[in-house]
């Protein structure tokens, strides 16, 4: 009788230890980085074609910072955001193949979004800066070469460093609110409607003792506060950093959302760079100490790159008739495309565009969009999708130009069209581009349930 219970004592304390030690249904297991991306010395700042000269002061350090989460199914997702105006698919793609050939992380499960602040360095190739920076040109294009080979150096061991420091986490999401945004396109057209999305998405990741170890947040808004010649993150990179301050040992990541035609406003004073990051971190601290949905897996991931169209006629009598313009602009635009037409015999007429969308269990969906991406985007999706569960990203993986929804393009103005004649590009996307990226949403997200 005394061995039978002895017996069954030690069952019982080895079962314990089974259930203690072994992974709970949706366990996951997270990790974090940060890597600096501020500039060495003066460098031209992206954002503005009234800068005359490079920077002249750094006022905050600007981050690359991943998130790496895994599931209880083994699958790495990673998080990239930037404290950079955007990134372009070629640093992407490479990013993604060093992801995937290093890490084993394929790229439907990488992501990557650009806070969109106006005062950091130019990203990529010098493009359309070039006609603004005159004779200092030939020594901005070797630092700018130089530099962005080193933030992608940096990007990737963020990424790095992030999933190989994996542990035991717990996931909770829920959305705050925030006030600052305006609809910038009012501005001088009352007559216009004024849409905004104000909500603050967080998912918050904590330890197994309850520490916060990362808080990945959103907001749809221009880091357009400034505009002078320094060097910083714009209300988000103060949001950040107040956060970090409020939770010591936390890395926290901002992702940008559909803010394309949004503006903090009043703006221009440097006291409003930490007035809007506390009013962001404040909203986001109040969501983290609240209460929060659990997050549980598996985190399902997936991407496509359906084709947006750029609207035509693509003859060289077009460019040749935008040369002889009274505008400036116009003519420069003309004059790119001709030397285009002639270097490569024709000009693109459509383009790849990322669709991304992850799916947390059956808490919330993440919508990832490419391109400057204005927010009746977004409350489009969260009304297809649920308000309370869909999070919509823009900025993400490309950041090619404005992204109008057929209301903005028909009104028309900078976010309908006419900022393609800073770009590359031979124009305005078409006015079906919302109907094709809708289409590849809802293929994404169903893909997903």
């Amino acid at each position: 009788m005394d061995a039978m219970r002895a017996a069954r004592t030690a069952f019982a304390a080895f079962a314990l230890t089974v259930l203690c030690t072994a992974p709970l249904p949706g366990a996951w297991q997270a990790g974090a980085a940060a890597r600096d991306l501020t500039p060495p010395g003066p460098i031209w700042l992206a954002g503005y074609a009234s800068r005359t000269k490079p920077s002249e002061s750094v006022r905050q350090h600007i981050y690359a910072k991943a998130l790496a989460l895994r599931d209880d199914a083994g699958a790495t997702t990673i998080a990239v955001t930037l404290d950079l105006i955007g990134i372009r698919t070629r640093m992407a793609d490479e990013l993604a193949a060093r992801a995937l050939k290093e890490l084993g992380v394929p790229r439907e499960r990488l992501l990557f979004n650009a806070s969109h602040t106006h005062s950091a360095p130019v990203p990529n190739e010098v493009g359309t800066y070039a006609s603004i920076m005159g004779p200092q040109r030939e020594a901005q294009e070797k630092l700018i070469a130089a530099y962005v080979r080193q933030v992608t150096d940096q990007i990737f061991d963020a990424m790095r460093t992030a999933a190989a420091n994996l542990k035991p986490a717990t996931l909770h999401f829920e959305q705050g609110l925030a006030g600052f945004a305006v609809n910038r396109r009012r501005v001088g057209h009352r007559e216009y409607p004024s849409p905004v999305d104000h909500d603050v998405p967080v998912l918050a990741v904590r330890n197994t003792q309850g520490g916060v170890v990362a808080i990945l947040f959103g907001y749809a808004c221009h880091n357009t506060i400034l505009a002078d010649q320094t060097i910083h993150g714009d209300y988000a990179g103060y949001a950040q950093a107040s956060l970090e301050q409020r939770f010591p040992g936390a890395v926290a990541l901002f992702m940008q959302g559909a803010g394309a035609d949004q503006n903090p406003l009043p703006r221009r004073r440097p006291e409003h760079l930490a007035r809007y990051g506390d009013t962001l971190a404040d909203a986001v601290e109040d969501v983290v100490r609240g209460k929060m949905k659990a997050v549980e897996g598996p985190l399902r991931a997936t991407i496509a790159f359906p084709e947006v169209a750029f609207e035509g006629p693509f003859t060289r009598e077009r460019w040749e008739r935008e040369t002889r313009s009274a505008q400036a602009l116009t003519r420069e635009h003309g004059q790119r495309m001709l030397a285009r037409l002639d270097r490569t015999g024709k000009l693109p007429e459509t383009r790849k565009y990322a669709v991304q969308a992850w799916r947390f269990g059956q808490t919330f969906t993440l919508i990832a969009l490419a391109g400057e991406l204005t927010v009746d985007y977004a409350l489009r999706f969260k009304q297809q999708f649920g308000w309370d569960t869909t999070w919509v990203a823009g900025y993400s993986n490309d950041v090619f130009g404005y992204i109008p929804s057929r209301r903005i393009w028909r009104e028309g103005g900078y976010e309908g069209g006419e900022a393609f004649l800073f770009s590359n590009f031979p124009g305005r996307l078409t006015e079906d581009t919302e109907d094709r990226i809708a289409t590849a949403v809802t293929r994404a997200v169903a893909a997903l349930r």
